[in-house]
């Protein structure tokens, strides 16, 4: 009012505004400056800046509508604001105003109104300009998806400004090493060696570190200290290392913070055991060891005494030379906040997280929400400022994340780290709040200001904005934990989980329930588990694991108070109270015994707070469902009787304050109107996407939907996309016509085909989850594109699969599904050991088994849970000292139209996801190649394939075995697509659409070059597991190298998965006597390269008797010397190869208590004898200045 009033009496009039400002979040700018700020404001009316006198000048500039936000006179002492400096509430970066009032009445000009001149680095550019862009490698456990949406959002935004980009990833997987992304890609490990040969070889101008994780940052920090960035003239695009060294090392991070009496966690940086020690001895128990420049917590944890911090710190300098021993503040909250800053010195906070879970487990490991639930205007406020004075201070350029414990009490607070990169949280705050994060980091790092870039969902706003949500978002971690021998369930400081989900809801019960079912471990929700048992609540409570959210539902089951729980488990009373009402309405629901005894008000109260129709029906029905999918059909339609239906509403980044026609969408039952217009004109295609990345289904299954969406906008359809991951590339704004973030059931994915109406539905590009809903949702008349839903099931159905091939006189090894142990034992006798054990409809082989005697075999069905009439298991004959052969291949009616023929390393009994992948296939008979494709067509033909599908195969001497085939696109289509230069999911699409396609002339046999694909392990996160490889897959990720023969690849896709070339000294420990002669050349040549072999008992004896010298060490149970442990802690070996024998408990106890140090200390291990002879023939046979440098680009 005050600037209205000021600017009508200097003879100024006032405008009604269009759209009034009313928010806490509108940006101005000072005029005549690149200046600006985030004000609180609420007004109607605006000056017209055109009228004022010609004493008079505007002083303040909306930054959305370009209207008036303050004046001042040229001459007297007088100035005004439209928006409120003292910001209560609000944000108070305009709170200078109050001392220029002060320099006024002193008589002193105003301070600040000079053209400030930008920074000395101009912006980045021009003619052949040059980026070189660092990706983060293979998907590791706190290392996931989301460098992938993060580097291709990057290289969208530099591709923009005509400035060329060259991509080091080794990820071959993954979207931004496609076609079209990046100019150029080198599938290369991301280390100091490779990235300096290829900017000797592309000489660029700049670098990004941001974007490809703690891999990328700690590669270009040893470029920058190492002078080979100077050497080369390599400028650093945004964040300077300087600032990126202030915030990884943590002595200088510490000391940066007290320069501004910031307050940080009480800690201190030490180099040796003994020091951390004596640290911890100051500081006082409990303390927690963190290991610097380290990603998810790796190499950190609790010590609650000495002893504990022995074993610790042992880990933590295996993985890092600096060790920060820290005050324990477990139980504080966890909040985070998104940053951004441009080189004119412009921040904003983007989005602020807060972690369900208290202090004490890793941010990574928590359930996370956005916006914060339990701080109020002043701990917000407080906070934000806080986040910017650090990163000012800091001198960050893009985004960074800011970490805080903050205890709500006493209101006191402490930095825990700023991570000066894109991380986790930035793609979940970029997928949370509609702000291109990733993108606009990228533009910021070229030069630009935020001022010059406008934000990319609204199209018309600036992006110097702090997004306003409507809504509630919630991240759960997914665990894999059961996957894993002998792994620790608890959680704690470092990360374990493998993927995430993200929920969006307009409460936060909603948000948490969706959230829950999204993780895809067969829970319905926070109530109606049934399946899950805990036996101790207590103590469960007390020690969290993977599973504790549902032990808090379990606790209130029991009768445990909101008080009790949270004294247990320290997480805030208004996250517990919001729990506790889901209780109680799933408390009356089960009140009922049928749908009429359930109200209108009580059934769409629990859909407000997130029930799906299958917990309703269980809340109501109890035991009496006999068929489930029927019984959630008659709550759907006595749902949609009554009229209670889900509304769609969009994520607009301002909420609704601005008009924004967005594409981003999701549904709630907190509505009364879409906020969307649907045509029904069967002009769409419905894509399903892959959920949460998991062991089994990963970035792979990503990038099978993005091509899918690609080809289906290319060809003029309207693409959709369903799918609720934030780490994908997907579920990103732009990469369709529509973008449905949300559940992948059955009832949600009907919701939205109810709306949309497409012309048909793709299941075959996400996995196993689209391809689990194929059938009902064929049942329901909806139109599945390509192969039906019936073939899917006459594949899927191991019954219906194996008398289809007994049909068409395909051979198979001899299976039974067996419910009883008598029936298991006769069968075996029949067939003899090995057998292969396993339940149906899986991925990743979960819950399979290879049992080797008869011991295995009852301790394996005691962990597979009851066999029964009702969980029958699957008992294969197991082909020992088979090769492995894959095919992925498009077919057309039955017709195939591409394929690739790709050969496993290892033998048949590692999983297809974790072998090691040659293709072309190098070792293969012509007469194998021959009857696998003649096979592949009878298969194709039977199904009536039209789409994707890939076929696993065994082959013994000439003969072939086929082990299962899967009407999808499978985990190597995007290794097989790169390595030929065909893209198999561009094919199918236009297939699946119905558009003629023409044969590929090139086939594999056509290459000059040779692509191995390797697996990424994760072991190191993972406590106390078993790091040995089985039927049961294990890894978390790939990469894909390229080689001009097959020993140039290994050698590369090895060190790309961070395996090492060892020094000098190799412990072998290798298995049975067949495994002995298979390693027997690799033995020979380690000798002849000059190697000290070290070997255990049978291994020693074995290399005597073949003239191999080594040096015998004993196991862990026989008590002589020299100990192999001992060498291992001692740092005496460079590489273990350790081939387990068997199964039986006591050869795991003695290699596994080797195989676990060797992870625990960073050591390389491989555990299969065909991996370890191929890896030691490449580094015996070359040496790293061996490999090419040369781009995908350059292999024709």
């Amino acid at each position: 009012m005050g600037n209205q009033l000021l600017a009508k009496a200097g003879g100024a009039s006032v405008f009604k505004l269009k759209y009034g400002h009313r928010s806490h979040n509108q940006p101005v700018r000072m005029v005549g400056t690149n200046r600006c700020f985030i004000t609180s404001q609420n007004h109607g009316y605006a000056v017209d800046s055109d009228t004022l006198g010609a004493d008079w000048e505007p002083l303040f500039v909306n930054m959305n509508d370009g209207t008036n936000e303050g004046i001042r006179h040229k001459t007297k002492p007088f100035f005004t604001s439209q928006f409120h400096p003292e910001a209560c509430s609000g944000p108070t970066d305009t709170e200078f105003m109050f001392d220029w009032f002060v320099e006024a009445l002193n008589g002193q000009p105003l301070s600040l109104r000079k053209k400030e001149e930008a920074p000395a680095a101009g912006r980045f550019g021009g003619v052949g300009a040059k980026v070189l862009v660092l990706g983060s490698g293979a998907l590791k456990i706190g290392e996931a998806g989301e460098f992938d949406y993060s580097g291709s959002q990057a290289l969208k935004a530099i591709k923009e400004e005509g400035v060329e980009t060259i991509l080091i990833n080794p990820n071959i997987a993954t979207v931004q090493t496609s076609e079209g992304v990046a100019d150029r890609v080198y599938f290369l490990p991301v280390t100091p060696f490779f990235v300096e040969k290829v900017i000797e070889k592309e000489r660029p101008e700049g670098i990004l570190l941001a974007f490809g994780g703690q891999t990328a940052l700690n590669c270009g920090v040893a470029l920058y200290q190492s002078g080979v960035l100077e050497k080369y003239n390599v400028r650093v695009l945004g964040t300077p290392v300087q600032a990126i060294m202030d915030t990884e090392d943590r002595e200088l991070f510490v000391r940066k913070l007290d320069e501004i009496e910031v307050k940080t966690i009480k800690s201190e940086a030490v180099s040796t055991i003994a020091d951390a020690r004596r640290a911890a001895a100051e500081l006082g128990y409990p303390v927690i060891i963190r290991a610097a420049y380290a990603l998810g917590g790796l190499g950190s944890g609790f010590c609650d005494n000495e002893e504990e911090l022995n074993v610790l710190a042992e880990k933590a300098f295996s993985f890092s030379p600096q060790v920060l021993v820290e005050k324990s503040l477990k139980g504080w909250k966890e909040v985070e906040y998104e940053v951004v800053r441009d080189r004119f010195d412009n921040c904003i906070t983007v989005c602020n997280m807060e972690n369900f879970d208290p202090l004490g487990i890793h941010t990574g490991e928590s359930i996370v929400i956005a916006p914060s639930q339990t701080l109020n205007n002043t701990d917000y406020h407080k906070l934000r400022e806080l986040a910017i004075r650090i990163i000012r201070h800091i001198g960050i350029v893009g985004e960074c994340n800011v970490q805080y414990a903050y205890d709500p009490e006493s209101e006191d607070y402490r930095v825990i780290e700023v991570n000066a990169r894109l991380s986790r949280s930035s793609a979940l705050a970029s997928k949370a709040t509609g702000y291109p994060l990733a993108f606009v980091a990228a533009k910021l790092g070229l030069g630009y200001g935020l001022f010059d870039l406008k934000n990319s969902v609204t199209k018309t706003t600036t992006a110097f904005f702090e997004p306003a949500l409507d809504y509630v978002v919630c991240k759960i971690p997914r665990w894999d934990l059961g996957k894993f021998h002998g792994v620790a369930r608890e959680i704690g400081s470092s990360m374990k989980s493998v993927g995430e989900v993200m929920a969006i809801g307009r409460t936060f019960e909603e948000a948490l329930q969706k959230g829950l079912r999204m993780i895809g471990q067969g829970m319905h929700g926070f109530v109606e588990n049934k399946e899950l048992v805990i036996n101790d609540i207590g103590k469960a409570l007390t020690e969290p694991t993977d599973r504790r959210i549902f032990v808090i539902s379990k606790a209130f089951h029991a009768g445990y108070t909101v008080d009790q729980i949270h004294e247990l488990t320290r997480i805030d009373r208004w996250f517990l109270q919001k729990l506790y009402g889901i209780i109680r309405t799933d408390e009356e629901l089960g009140q009922g015994n049928s749908l009429p005894d359930i109200s209108d008000s009580l059934f769409r109260q629990a859909k407000i707070q997130g029930f799906s129709d299958f917990q309703i029906a269980r809340a109501v029905f109890k035991d009496s469902i006999t068929d489930f999918e029927e019984a959630v059909l008659s709550v759907r339609r006595d749902r949609k009787k009554r009229g209670i239906l889900p509304v769609v509403k969009q994520i607009d980044t301002l909420a609704a304050e601005y008009p924004a026609q967005t594409n981003y969408l999701y549904l709630t039952y907190n509505g009364t109107e879409n906020d969307v217009h649907y045509l029904g004109d069967k002009r769409s295609i419905v894509v399903l996407g892959s959920g949460a990345y998991r062991i089994g289904s990963s970035v792979e299954f990503d990038w099978c939907g993005v091509q899918a969406l690609n080809t289906i906008r290319k060809e003029g359809w309207r693409s959709v996309m369903i799918n609720y991951n934030p780490e994908t590339v997907s579920t990103d704004y732009d990469m369709c016509d529509r973008l449905y973030f949300d559940e992948l059931t059955f009832e949600r994915v009907m919701d939205i085909l109810e709306l949309e109406n497409p012309h048909g539905v793709i299941v075959s590009t996400g996995g196993q989850i689209p391809n689990n809903l194929a059938m009902r949702l064929d049942e329901q008349q909806v139109h599945i594109l390509g192969t039906s839903a019936k073939s899917i099931d006459n594949a899927e159905d191991r019954e219906k699969f194996s008398a289809m091939l007994d049909r068409i006189g395909v051979d198979q090894p001899r299976w039974k599904e067996l419910s009883s142990m008598k029936d298991i034992n006769l069968f075996v006798e029949e067939v003899g050991f090995p057998v292969l054990v396993r339940p149906s409809y899986v991925l990743s082989g979960a819950a399979m088994n290879v049992c080797s005697n008869q011991e295995e075999l009852e301790r394996f069905l005691q962990l597979a849970a009851n066999v029964s009439k009702k969980h029958p298991v699957v008992v294969s004959q197991f082909i020992e000292y088979a090769k492995e052969v894959e095919v992925d291949a498009v077919a057309d009616k039955g017709e195939i139209i591409m394929y690739a023929i790709s050969e496993h390393i290892e033998f048949a009994g590692v999983h297809s996801g974790d072998a090691t992948i040659q293709f072309p296939a190098q070792k293969l008979y012509v007469e194998t190649v021959r009857r696998i494709k003649r096979t592949s067509k009878q298969i194709a033909k039977e199904l009536n394939i039209s789409g994707p599908f890939n076929i696993q195969y065994l082959a013994k001497g000439n003969e072939i075995k086929v082990i299962e085939c899967n009407l999808r696109a499978s985990r190597s289509f995007p290794f097989v697509s790169k390595v030929l230069k065909i893209n198999f999911i561009e094919l199918a699409t236009r297939i699946m659409l119905g558009l003629p396609v023409e044969k590929p002339s090139k086939n594999e046999f056509d290459l000059d070059y040779v692509g191995i694909k390797a697996s990424q392990f994760s072991f190191n996160r993972l406590q106390k597991a078993d790091p040995v490889l089985g039927v049961d897959m294990a890894s978390t990720g790939e990469v894909g190298c390229l080689g001009d023969d097959v020993l140039e690849a290994v050698l590369t896709s090895m060190l790309s998965v961070g395996h090492r070339i060892p020094a000098k000294n190799i412990l072998l420990s290798t298995g049975t006597a067949k495994q002995k002669a298979a390693m027997l050349d690799a033995s020979k040549m380690l000798s002849e390269k000059g190697y000290n072999l070290f070997a255990t008992g049978g291994t020693h004896r074995f290399l005597q008797e073949n003239g191999i010298a080594n040096t015998l060490v004993y196991w862990p149970s026989e008590n002589r010397h020299p100990q192999a442990l001992d060498l291992l802690h001692e740092k005496k070996i460079d590489m273990i190869v350790n081939i387990p024998r068997d199964l039986t408990a006591g050869e795991l106890d003695n290699g596994y208590k080797i195989r676990r140090s060797a992870i625990d200390l960073n050591i390389p291990l491989i555990t299969n004898a065909r991996l370890a002879s191929a890896f030691i023939e490449a580094f015996c046979t070359l040496n790293v200045d061996d490999i090419c440098i040369k781009s995908w680009q350059e292999y024709k």
